[in-house]
């Protein structure tokens, strides 16, 4: 199982941001996906995620209006699209895999760093 995330880096408040997680070593279109964040000093806060077909997407309440979770199973990609991004969104950003096909995983279980790729920081800061 690979992961690997991109698109992360600096922005002012209101700005946006496209994270891509490039997936390989497994069948993706089988997997549920989601995005987890980690601020410095705290523990991860699972953001979004989305099923196998995406057209089930789920947000946490901080980022609901503002965050669009999407994926193309063809490319094997995920994404994230962030806007109007606050300095409370300052994070490492990185897309976690479900630990079996075809399952429903509510958000805390992948809070587990499971299946996580490397991490894409997003730094939003006037």
């Amino acid at each position: 199982v690979q992961l690997v995330e991109s698109g992360g880096g600096m922005v002012q408040p209101g700005g946006s941001l496209r994270l891509s997680c490039a997936a390989s070593g497994f069948i993706f279109s089988f997997y549920d996906m989601s995005w987890v964040r980690q601020a410095p000093g705290k523990g991860p806060e699972w953001v979004s995620g989305i099923n196998t077909g995406g057209g089930s997407t789920y947000y946490a309440d901080s980022v609901k209006g503002r965050f669009t979770i999407s994926r193309d199973n063809a490319k094997n990609t995920l994404y994230l699209q962030m806007n109007s991004l606050k300095p409370e969104d300052t994070a490492l950003y990185f897309c976690a895999r479900a630990p079996l096909p075809r399952t429903y995983y509510s958000g805390s279980y992948y809070l587990k760093r499971e299946y996580w790729g490397q991490g894409t920081q997003v730094t939003v800061s006037s």
